[in-house]
This record gives structure tokens, C-alpha cells and sequence, in this order.
């Protein structure tokens, strides 16, 4: 990998490589645009293969959260960091020292809770930073917050592709049953629609079984599933080459981040198939909405009424596609770098 090259392509202001031996930590903080604000973004802990691996996804999560920050109308930048590191070698030192290096950017970076994180592990986090959010979990966490926003997802783009808002009757699979899954399997059952679930814990698909009336089907058969929506809400890079030519599916709205292996390649895979993909910076959104809200003082009602523009967010974006003839991947980039854009003119303008 040609560092500066990748780094400059996607545009990022900054990366910081953290290392230390006293706990032995190796950490990436990547921070792609403040033109909005200063960068906020979880941070995920994970056994990475290589380290470009996890420079990668620390560079293109960062990325989607300025995309999503700048959707979601929220003014704050985009940024993300990855600790590389087996879950079951987590320290209160490893955490600790993370912690500095986020206070040592003054800042800039604001980060939180992302996977095999915990609250408890955010709170050791913020014994060394005061730029950390959910430490006190004041509206119940991140989770219930996407999962709603998701669902508002999946119900704009069963409005704009199959001309209704009723889900009764509907079949939504389900990849990947963590907390915004289960979450978004209650809101799709209440809602009368059938569930097809997959997820490497069998004691997560048993409970959906038990809750939802759920069918359980083995994780490499949900994407031919002949259903009307796809919801991806494990990990990304699943929208590839090799799972595309099998989806039967009209939708795709989930919650996990870059669901695109290659997202030139795949967005138009998907619309040569004819298959309406909501962008999963923008679906996906509700976590960043309840944190920020969160930093400034949480008001619910506040709250709610951001999350719910994901609704009415994700038309506009369908209906810049169509008419452009254009994949909604770029309707929604056009969407955050015109907001973007608007915000760095405008401080250009306060600065003369």
C-alpha cells in the first residue's frame, strides 16, 4: 500500500498510528473531514489479519461518517478508530492508554462505543479524555436508537420501490442479530411482516424464533432468499461479486457499515439488477444521532425528530438516482459533499 497515495484518494485530514509497550497497544485514530465539525466516530476493537486490513477499515469507516454526520444534517466530521487486539486481552491500561491518545487531539476526534466495546470499556476510556460519549448511557445506547432509523429506512423504500407503507405480510431476512437486529426484528413483527434470520450465535436465532415467530436459516443462504428486503446488519464488505448475482431480494436497507465490497463496482451491480440499495451511511445513522445528541445534553424528543428525517432523507436520495440515472451510492455522496462544501464556503466567508 502506497500510504499517502490511499490516504490522499479518500481524502482524509489525518491519521494517527498509535503505539505504545507499556500496555502494548496498537491503535489507528483516522479523521477524515471537519469541515462540519469536529470528527466524531466509534471506536472498534478487533483481531485484524494485517495492519493494512485495519488501516483500511479504520480509513473507510472514517470516511462514512463524514457521509453520514453530513446526511443526517448533524454538524459534526467524520472520523473512526480501530485498537488491534484480541477481546479477550482487553485491559483497563490498554483502554486507558487509548484514552490519551484521543485526549492528545485536543479534540478534533470525539469517540465511543463500537464492536467488542462495552460502556464499562468506554468509562475506562474516559478516565484519561474528556472526548468520549456514552459513558453514562443517559438514553439507553446507540442500538435501539439505529435500529429504529432502520426500520424508517426499510419503509421508505418499500414507499418508493413497491408503492406502500404497509409491511404486513412483507418478507425482511435479516443477516446479523446483535442489538440493532433484534431490535429492528421487533419492529418488523409488530409490523406483520415475516422474518428469515441468520447469525453465526445459534442462541440469538433460537430467542428471534421464540419472540418473533421467526425462520431460521444458515448464514450462507440468506442471500438467496426470495424476499422482498435485505437487511444486512453484521459486518461489511458483504455486497460483492459473489453474493450479488445470488439476492432475489427488490431491497437492501441494514445496518451494517460498508456493505459495498467495491462500492463503484457493486452500487452498479445492484442497479443493474434493479435492486434499490439504501446507502448505509444514511439508514444507518441513528447511533451517530443519539450520541451527538447526547455531547450537546439528550433530549429525546430532539432526538427522535433527527432520526426520523432518515425517513424523508432516504426519498430525496431515491429520487436524485432515478432522475440523474444515477446509483443511490452516488446520489448520497452528491447529498453529503454539497452539504460539506456549503459548510467549508461558509467559513471561508466568516474568515475573510
Amino acid at each position: 500500500m502506497n500510504l499517502f497515495e490511499t490516504v490522499t484518494e479518500m481524502g482524509h485530514e489525518q491519521v494517527l498510528f498509535c503505539h505504545g509497550q507499556d500496555p502494548d497497544i496498537k491503535a489507528i485514530i483516522a479523521i477524515h473531514d471537519t469541515s462540519l465539525g469536529p470528527a466524531m466516530g466509534a471506536t472498534r476493537l478487533w483481531p485484524y489479519a494485517t495492519e493494512e486490513a485495519a488501516l483500511q477499515d479504520a480509513l473507510r469507516l472514517s470516511r462514512g461518517m463524514t457521509y453520514k454526520a453530513a446526511c443526517a444534517n448533524i454538524p459534526v466530521g467524520g472520523g473512526k478508530a480501530v485498537i488491534i487486539a484480541h477481546p479477550e486481552k482487553k485491559t483497563e491500561d490498554l483502554f486507558r492508554a487509548y484514552g490519551r491518545f484521543v485526549e492528545s487531539l485536543k479534540g478534533r476526534f470525539i469517540t465511543g462505543q463500537d464492536v467488542n466495546l462495552t460502556p464499562e470499556d468506554v468509562r475506562k476510556i474516559s478516565q484519561e479524555t474528556k472526548y468520549v460519549v456514552g459513558v453514562e448511557e443517559r438514553s439507553g445506547g446507540p442500538a435501539p436508537v439505529t435500529a429504529w432509523g432502520v426500520f424508517l429506512g426499510i419503509k421508505a423504500a418499500v414507499e418508493f420501490k413497491l408503492y406502500t407503507q404497509d409491511l404486513k405480510g412483507f418478507s425482511v431476512a435479516i443477516q446479523g442479530l446483535g442489538n440493532v437486529g433484534q431490535n429492528l426484528c421487533r419492529h418488523l413483527h409488530e409490523q406483520g411482516a415475516k422474518l428469515f434470520v441468520s447469525d453465526i450465535s445459534r442462541e440469538k436465532t433460537e430467542q428471534v424464533k421464540r419472540l418473533f415467530g421467526a425462520t431460521v436459516v444458515e448464514p450462507n443462504e440468506i442471500y438467496s432468499l426470495d424476499v422482498d428486503v435485505l437487511s444486512p446488519c453484521a459486518l461489511g464488505g458483504i455486497l460483492n461479486s459473489e453474493t450479488i448475482p445470488r439476492i432475489k431480494a427488490a431491497i437492501i436497507a441494514g445496518a451494517a457499515n460498508n456493505q459495498l465490497g467495491v462500492e463503484a463496482l457493486h452500487s452498479q451491480m445492484l442497479a443493474a439488477k434493479g435492486i434499490l440499495y439504501c446507502p448505509d451511511y444514511v439508514i444507518n445513522a441513528g447511533g451517530l444521532i443519539n450520541v451527538y445528541n447526547e455531547m450537546i445534553g439528550y433530549n429525546e424528543e430532539k432526538a427522535f425528530k433527527q432520526v426520523n428525517n432518515i425517513y424523508d432523507t432516504l426519498l430525496e436520495i431515491f429520487d436524485k438516482a432515478q432522475k440523474q440515472g444515477i446509483t443511490t451510492n452516488d446520489a448520497s455522496k452528491q447529498l453529503a459533499e454539497e452539504r460539506i462544501l456549503k459548510a467549508r464556503h461558509l467559513k471561508t466567508m466568516a474568515a475573510a
